[in-house]
């Protein structure tokens, strides 16, 4: 019998590297159970902006690569995006160089270019068009994927991985994963938000001012995603007042007519930080397969398509031993 195909695997974590993880690993005939604490819903990547950028993840050289092998997926996916949540939508970058990005980019990006003053003032920034997903329709569609696949989704807290009973164990817990594979290392990056209604806005803006502050707005169906924060080791998840009207100042600076939007609702994220992600397998205790897959700071879903295609070549390995 082929191993590969009747192998069982389980996903422990449900956000969108463990869904999108899952779904590759399906799609390749494994049988998969997605084991999540929360509702895919209301899972960290649910906070998510998310443009796709490769932002607070290391390493580096790696998460570029990632992130323009995950590029052609969500450009697939923009093609129909009252269904997947995926769009392109043009937006100015600023205080980023254009050498750089087409450095690393190769050409991938449509419509990238230097910002005109009249776009981000004298500043210096680029403009590009990028995909922008509205994760409260992109991790649904993305968890019917995977059952069209075949997997299943369990909500379960797991306090242990021997828990999990199947041949391997892929560990995509985020922050869980300071006790589930006492890595202290993985730390939270606390990122706030503030959601008003569009106010007319169809272009996104991400800006960072010379003390490090951030400001961005990305236009999603319906409202305006206004932050942002990126406070090391703030394990808080519960909205600061005073850090909202901050965000609402800094956006207001860029867009005037942000000032005046009516507040709809406060989101708190902790992103799973860590000096580099860890993709690698392993053993459990009992002598089980378990590939890491954890530590994608602010980029989870930059990446995730890449990263779930290299996670799946180590879960394939570690099947046909």
């Amino acid at each position: 019998m082929d191993t590969q195909l009747s192998s069982d695997v389980i996903v422990v974590g449900g956000g969108v590297i463990g869904l999108t993880t899952a779904v590759v690993l399906a799609e390749r005939g494994l049988r998969v159970r997605v084991w999540t604490r929360d509702p895919v819903e209301r899972t960290t990547s649910a906070v998510a902006g998310a443009l796709w950028w490769p932002y607070h993840i290391k390493p580096k050289v790696s998460a570029r690569a990632w992130a323009l092998r995950s590029l052609g997926v969500y450009e697939n996916l923009a093609e129909r995006p009252e269904a997947t949540g995926v769009r392109l939508v043009d937006g100015v970058m600023g205080e980023t160089d254009l050498a750089d990005v087409e450095g690393w980019t190769a050409g991938r990006l449509t419509g990238l270019r230097r910002a005109t003053v009249r776009e981000y003032g004298a500043g210096g920034g680029i403009r590009v068009r990028l995909p922008l997903i509205d994760m409260s329709t992109y991790l649904p569609w993305l968890r019917e994927r995977l059952l069209r696949a075949g997997g299943t989704v369990e909500e379960r807290t797991v306090t242990d991985l021997e828990e999990a009973e199947a041949p391997i164990v892929v560990n995509c817990t985020g922050l869980g994963a300071r006790e589930l594979a006492a890595d202290p290392s993985v730390r939270p990056v606390r990122g706030q938000l503030v959601v008003v209604e569009n106010p007319g806005l169809d272009t996104w803006l991400g800006s960072t001012s010379p003390d490090g502050a951030m400001a961005y707005f990305f236009p999603q169906p319906g409202r305006l995603l206004l932050g942002g924060t990126a406070q090391d080791d703030d394990w808080s998840l519960e909205p600061d007042p005073e850090v909202a009207e901050a965000i609402v100042r800094r956006c207001a600076a860029l867009r005037p007519e942000v000032a005046g939007a009516r507040v709809l609702e406060h989101r708190v994220g902790l992103r799973p930080a860590r000096e580099a992600v860890r993709l690698e397998r392993a053993e459990l205790p009992d002598g089980r397969a378990v590939v890491h897959h954890y530590g994608h700071g602010g980029a989870g879903v930059t990446v995730a398509w890449g990263c779930a295609e290299e996670a799946a070549e180590l879960v394939l390995s570690a099947a046909s031993c």
